[in-house]
């Protein structure tokens, strides 16, 4: 399978590749994600209720459809394409979640502890406290899977296409984990939706 993945072997010597190194983190999206935790921080320091409700929201929203996109559309599409095919969406693709999940991430999980806080969702007297104790279990497992297995698999992904003979089967396993991670943690996004919904209407 890495042969299959070597489609430029015959313009050069025997066991490179011609395929351009790929940027494992996109410096130009960089200052887009520096601007999205700015906003986070300023939200957070000046305890700016929209400002921290604006980042909770968009940054839930952006990893709960995200998750589910890349699960569930994404997934048997990529599963059904040519390994060639696939190496190539992967070089496109990859780079630009290891700038955006971290980054939605960071907005979704600071913003709404500061939230909580101010609305004193965090006291054991709230009405809120015993939902608000679950949707962190489930965010805080979402979280580890994110930063703990998803976002490995995407930059050893990365790793490996800038050898000079990329493991094709490597490839296809750890996008495999990368696909089905993703899966996991959408359908655990529809949880918080309704965890949190039942907050909202507390």
């Amino acid at each position: 399978m890495a042969e299959v993945l070597d489609t430029t072997r015959d313009e050069g010597p025997p066991g490179a590749s011609a395929r351009a190194p790929i940027q494992i983190v996109p410096l130009k999206g960089l200052p887009f994600a520096a601007l999205a935790l700015a906003f986070v921080v300023v939200a957070i320091a000046t305890n700016w209720e929209w400002m921290l409700m604006f980042a909770h929201v968009a940054g839930g929203a952006l990893w709960t459809a995200i998750d589910l996109f890349v699960g569930l559309v994404l997934g048997p599409i990529i599963g059904r394409l040519s390994i060639p095919a696939r190496a190539e969406f992967a070089s496109k693709f990859m780079p630009a979640m290891v700038i955006i999940m971290p980054t939605i991430v960071t907005m979704n999980l600071g913003s709404g502890f500061q939230l909580a806080r101010q609305l004193g969702n965090l006291s054991t007297s709230s009405p809120n406290h015993a939902w608000l104790i679950v949707s962190m279990c489930v965010v805080g497992v979402m979280a580890a899977i994110a930063l703990g297995v998803l976002e490995p698999a995407n930059v050893a992904v990365l790793f490996e296409m800038n050898k000079p003979v990329p493991n094709g089967e490597r490839i296809g396993r750890l996008m495999k984990r990368f696909i089905y991670t993703a899966g996991v943690t959408g359908v655990m996004q529809v949880a918080t939706l309704v965890i949190m919904t039942r907050v909202a209407t507390q």
